[in-house]
């Protein structure tokens, strides 16, 4: 029926409470905004640069940027106005990357070229280096609650799929994803953090 379909005020207004909300930490909001906006982000930045995957990537990307900016965030636009503003941002940027650098559109051909000429196997050293990257990875990851820490295992340490965590963990795509993103904001603050001391 005509009367379900919220007009533009109303959806003005349901964004407006889920930035606010957002801004004060509600996880839900976060999902409820990517819930809202994801599909239609996601095919307007497919038809600009033709590949699902950089689709997929630049979409995850745009809201990121606007989560960690939802501060900056204007009531006087619509969110949607200023979240397809960062997408189409982001995607303009990342097809003048593809221009200047042809190698860069196809990462696996670039790898295959790549492994060729060098050994990509690691010394003793490399092999060092990253090993004590990766402890000190898990020992700030040690560092978030249950909740993003799990998160972050599964996506980073054992490499599941937003979906697969959405399945494992019995929550929606949007709240995986939204929650992964917190995470990564908390992590960089405790890195940023450290750094400091």
């Amino acid at each position: 029926m005509v009367k379900d379909i919220p007009n533009n005020k109303d959806s003005f207004s349901r964004d407006l409470r889920l930035v606010e909300e957002a801004i004060s930490g509600n996880q839900k909001a976060f999902a409820g905004l990517m819930d809202l906006y994801e599909d239609s982000l996601y095919h307007m930045l497919l038809k600009k640069v033709n590949d699902p995957v950089v689709a997929e990537d630049l979409t995850i990307e745009a809201f990121n940027k606007a989560f960690q900016n939802l501060a900056r965030f204007s009531p006087d636009f619509a969110f949607s106005t200023w979240l397809f503003k960062i997408a189409n941002n982001n995607c303009i940027d990342y097809l003048r990357r593809q221009k200047k650098d042809p190698c860069v559109r196809d990462s696996n051909q670039l790898l295959a070229v790549q492994s060729d000429i060098v050994d990509l196997s690691f010394g003793p050293e490399e092999t060092f280096i990253r090993d004590q990257r990766q402890r000190l990875l898990r020992d700030v990851v040690e560092k978030l609650n249950p909740r993003y820490r799990q998160l972050i295992r599964l996506r980073y340490f054992e490499e599941l799929s937003y979906e697969e965590i959405s399945v494992q963990l019995n929550l929606p795509v949007g709240t995986v994803k939204a929650g992964i993103f917190r995470a990564k904001d908390l992590l960089y603050l405790i890195l940023k953090n450290s750094r400091d001391i």
